[in-house]
C-alpha cells in the first residue's frame, strides 16, 4: 500500500479532530455539506472516511469506494454502516464508543428523575397557573431496583451514576462473561425480568435486536413500572410500548430514540401511532440527543482521532 493516506470528512465534526489529523501530517478533506451522490463521485480519490449519520455505509456505496480502507463512525453505534459488506471489502471500521458515554449515563438519569418525579407534567402546570401538589406526588429512586439491558460504555456509565442514589442496579449483557467494573449486579435475562422495577436499554442495533423488545418481551417482566430507551428506537416498536402503556402494565416511559427520526411522513405530518403517544402524559420524550453535550462533541472527536492515527499506522506498516 502507498504511504499516502486522505481522508474525506462528510459530517460536522469538532475541530478537535482535524488537529489530530494535522499533527501527524495525515491529509484531510473536510467537507460536511456534501450529500451522498456527490461522496460518491468523490470517495474513490480517499483512503479513508468519516461520517456520522449522513447516510448508510452500504454495499452499493463500498462499490464506488475503490481505494477505501479505513472508515470511522463519529459515534458510539455502527448500525449506520454494513460491516459485513465493509468486512468483505477488507475495510476496517472504528468508532468512538466510549466518546459520549458521561453524556448518555447523564441524560439517562435526567429522563429518569423527571419520569418519577412527574415534572414535565408539573412544569406545564405551574405555567397554566395551577399550583396542584398532590397531582404531582413523585417516586423515589432509593430503594428501587433498576434493570441494565446491556453493560457496555453506556450502560456502565448509568449504573456508575446510579451507585449515589440507593438503588440496586442489575445487569443482563450476553456478550460479557465478566462485567470490568463493579456498579450492577450480573444477573441472568431471567433475573432481569424477574427483579427489575425500572428497565434501561443500553444495547446496539441489530438484526438480532430490532424490535426484540416488543410487548411479548417486555410483559414477561414480573414488577416492571417504568421504561427508558436511549439506544435506538428500532429496538422497541411504538405500538406495543402504547399497549403496555395503555394497560397500566407500565406506569411511565422515557424515550430519546424513536423508530422514525424525525417522526413524521414526507407530508411532515405524525403518523396515528406517534399521535397517541405524544398526548400521553407518562412518557418523556427527547430528540436523540442523550448522547448530544457539548463535550462529548470534543470527546468523541478525540477518541476517534486517535483511533484513526493507530489504523492509519498499522495500514502504513
Amino acid at each position: 500500500m502507498s504511504l499516502s493516506f486522505k481522508i474525506l470528512i462528510v459530517d460536522q465534526v469538532h475541530p478537535a479532530l482535524m488537529e489530530m489529523l494535522a499533527s501527524k501530517g495525515i491529509a484531510y478533506e473536510y467537507c460536511p455539506n456534501l450529500g451522498r451522490p456527490e461522496v460518491e463521485a468523490a470517495i474513490s480519490g480517499f483512503q479513508g472516511l468519516v461520517i456520522r449519520s449522513k447516510f448508510k455505509v452500504d454495499g452499493a456505496f463500498l462499490q464506488k469506494a475503490r481505494h477505501l480502507r479505513l472508515i470511522g463512525r463519529a459515534g458510539a453505534g455502527l448500525d449506520t454502516i454494513d460491516m459485513e459488506a465493509a468486512t468483505s471489502h477488507g475495510i476496517q471500521v472504528v468508532h468512538a464508543a466510549e466518546g459520549n458515554a458521561d453524556a448518555v449515563g447523564e441524560h439517562t438519569i435526567g429522563l429518569l428523575l423527571m419520569l418519577l418525579n412527574k415534572l414535565a407534567m408539573a412544569d406545564q402546570s405551574v405555567r397554566a397557573g395551577h399550583w396542584d401538589r398532590e397531582a404531582f406526588r413523585g417516586i423515589e429512586l432509593n430503594g428501587k431496583t433498576v434493570g441494565l439491558l446491556g453493560y457496555g460504555n453506556m450502560g456502565t456509565a448509568v449504573a456508575k451514576r446510579l451507585q449515589s442514589f440507593g438503588c440496586t442496579v442489575i445487569a443482563y449483557d450476553k456478550y460479557l462473561e465478566v462485567f470490568p467494573t463493579p456498579f450492577a449486579q450480573k444477573v441472568t435475562l431471567d433475573e432481569l425480568k424477574l427483579e427489575s422495577q425500572i428497565l434501561s436499554l443500553h444495547i446496539p442495533l441489530t438484526e438480532e435486536t430490532r424490535q426484540w423488545v416488543n410487548y411479548e418481551f417486555l410483559s414477561s417482566f414480573q414488577k416492571l413500572d417504568f421504561f427508558i430507551n436511549t439506544s435506538r428506537g428500532e429496538i422497541v416498536p411504538i405500538e406495543d410500548l402504547l399497549t403496555l402503556l395503555e394497560t397500566g402494565f407500565l406506569k411511565g416511559a422515557a424515550l430519546d430514540v424513536l423508530p422514525d427520526e424525525p417522526p413524521t411522513t414526507i407530508d411532515k405530518k405524525l403518523s396515528s401511532k406517534y399521535e397517541t403517544l405524544f398526548r400521553r402524559p407518562d412518557v418523556i420524550l427527547s430528540p436523540h440527543v442523550a448522547g448530544w453535550s457539548l463535550e462529548s462533541y470534543e470527546k468523541i472527536s478525540c477518541v476517534l482521532g486517535n483511533r484513526l492515527i493507530y489504523h492509519i499506522g498499522q495500514l502504513k506498516n
